[in-house]
């Protein structure tokens, strides 16, 4: 089971940075006005989500991928907390109605560093 959820969180990871590639303008309004080179940002999350969720796949690299999705995870947290403030609405990116941006910054992001956290050994 624990390999499941391993492969799992990997996969997710892999989409993920993916995507910051496949479609970085839906990105770009996500990132804070406060952090500069918003493309460049952009890529930079995506690739090291692509290689994070490589790491998880090598017994040798897994901790170290698994510790750098904890921190990344938590460097991401002003980006949620900035969407929440612009009112959970970015014209050509994403709208959500306000109390499920709450939740992923207060619910959604704590289980994915603990997710990632309890892979650390796997």
């Amino acid at each position: 089971m624990r390999r499941l959820t391993l492969y799992t969180l990997s996969v997710f990871y892999f989409v993920a940075g993916a995507n910051h590639f496949l479609h970085p303008d839906f990105y770009l309004g996500l990132i804070p006005d406060y952090i500069p080179f918003h493309v460049f940002t952009n890529y930079m999350v995506g690739a090291l989500e692509l290689i994070l969720a490589m790491m998880l796949w090598l017994p040798r690299t897994r901790r170290m991928g698994a510790w750098g999705i904890v921190l990344l995870l938590v460097l991401l947290v002003p980006s949620h907390v900035y969407f929440i403030q612009v009112g959970s609405c970015v014209p050509n990116s994403l709208c959500i109605k306000e109390w499920i941006s709450w939740s992923r910054l207060l619910i959604g992001q704590p289980l994915l560093i603990w997710w990632a956290w309890g892979l650390r050994n796997v």
